[in-house]
């Protein structure tokens, strides 16, 4: 993990812009498909992919997933899209309904990377493998490749989309009780749902899944979090958190680690305002940002941006839309996969002029349920146009999304799925149950 100063990474950013401690046991961990977190970066991961002078394997796997060949062939295919093509490729969008024609006709419209389907838009298990197929179908017939990103929160406990549909986890709290009451087998006990989760996901057509949620979570204060958090404690937060990447990158599922660069300690509920974290940057590392730096150190592909205002990072400023979160995020823990915001229709960021070309232009690779998905779309295509928005910039963001989804595509090859994965779900439930509360 590189450190800089917060200043240096406040310069960078400026130029690049136009939702008790643990003892250690050695165990292995995964990153990406199963490789080590240790071995070090491959070049490639922020669009570069080495020099003639060091030539790069392209089967060499990035520390987020992808190998360099697979980055590389997604910044050669997005450089080739219209405006409306790139548009589309950085936009989750959201629909109201259960027909699972609404989603598909917005994703063959606007060229959409995928959508976030929701408890509204669930009825049973044979309407939601419809829309998962429907929504596949229309990016097959753009000639897309790859997977379409069909995301999901369903994190166990009070957020769980698919309840009724999928199989019923305790909240992720349990997660750090069970690695606090019983060492290695909840730890195993934790990656093993993670696993479990993924695959019975995957089942059902889904691609990412919203979580672990790494927030380290203040108690009775923290007003939006609570037992979502895995942990009031940031050790077995991060020891949760490890665990939870490691069993869904098996699964083939992509993750995404939650809300950073932290929610649990806010007061305030982002769904409906912004919160205000007036903690120092050394507070906010020791307990805030610690569970983030250890998802990435484990190899997590996608971490999503909360809509927060963090006065020792960007005072005055949703922490989704400033270039000093992505900064830090990046040159500070290291990561290099996909950045994805929160959901663009809450009320943190509700009302914010171009908002999606901001978050974009500070650094999100990914924009998560604009609360109107074709005008966010037509924003964003406008800004690339005119030269507002630097296509460079939305190609960069592109074409990690694309190579996220041929890794997810080429693990879920290698890891088939059927109807067993729900006995085992059930299994993997009852045993994290059981390793953090005994029963």
């Amino acid at each position: 993990m590189r450190r800089t100063t917060l200043a240096a990474v406040a310069a960078l950013s400026t130029l690049a812009v136009g939702c008790s401690s643990v003892p250690a046991e050695p165990e292995p961990t995964t990153s990406g498909a199963d490789a080590s977190p240790a071995s070090p970066s491959a070049p490639g991961a922020t669009g570069s992919t080495g020099s003639a002078e060091e030539p790069v394997d392209p089967d060499t796997p990035l520390s987020w997933g992808p190998t360099v060949g697979e980055l590389e062939d997604a910044e050669a295919l997005v450089a080739g899209w219209s405006s409306e093509q790139l548009a589309g490729q950085v936009l989750v969008g959201r629909y109201a309904g259960t027909d699972p024609a609404v989603p598909a006709e917005l994703v063959r419209d606007l060229h959409l990377a995928g959508v976030c389907v929701t408890a509204d838009n669930v009825v049973d298990e044979q309407q939601v493998l419809a829309t998962t197929a429907a929504v596949e179908g229309a990016v097959a017939e753009s000639g897309r490749d790859f997977p379409a990103v069909i995301g999901v929160d369903e994190e166990g406990g009070s957020v769980a989309h698919l309840r009724g549909v999928a199989t019923d986890f305790p909240a992720f709290a349990a997660a750090g009780e069970a690695i606090a009451d019983s060492g290695r087998r909840g730890r195993v006990a934790v990656k093993g749902a993670a696993l479990a989760t993924g695959l019975e996901l995957r089942l059902l057509g889904f691609t990412w899944v919203y979580a672990p949620v790494a927030d380290v979570t203040i108690g009775a204060a923290d007003v939006t979090i609570g037992s979502r958090a895995p942990s009031d404690d940031p050790a077995l937060a991060g020891a949760a958190v490890k665990q939870a990447v490691a069993g869904y990158n098996r699964a083939g599922i992509v993750s995404t680690t939650k809300h950073f660069p932290g929610h649990g300690g806010a007061t305030a509920d982002s769904h409906t305002t912004l919160p205000v974290l007036t903690e120092t940057l050394a507070e906010l590392e020791a307990r805030d940002l610690a569970p983030f730096a250890t998802a990435v150190e484990a190899g997590a592909p996608s971490v999503m941006i909360g809509h927060l205002d963090v006065e020792a990072i960007a005072p005055g400023v949703p922490s989704s839309l400033a270039p000093e979160t992505y900064a830090y995020l990046r040159e500070e823990l290291g990561f290099e996969g996909v950045a994805i915001t929160d959901s663009l229709g809450m009320g943190a960021v509700a009302g914010t002029p171009a908002l999606a070309v901001k978050a974009l232009q500070a650094g999100a690779d990914l924009l998560l349920m604009p609360a109107d998905t074709r005008r966010a779309h037509q924003t964003i295509t406008r800004a690339l146009d005119d030269g507002s928005l630097d296509r460079a910039r939305v190609e960069e963001a592109a074409a990690r999304v694309v190579a996220l989804q041929r890794w997810q595509a080429r693990i879920a090859q290698d890891r088939p799925v059927d109807d067993s994965v729900v006995e085992k779900a059930e299994a993997a439930s009852a045993a994290l149950r059981e390793a953090a509360y005994g029963y």
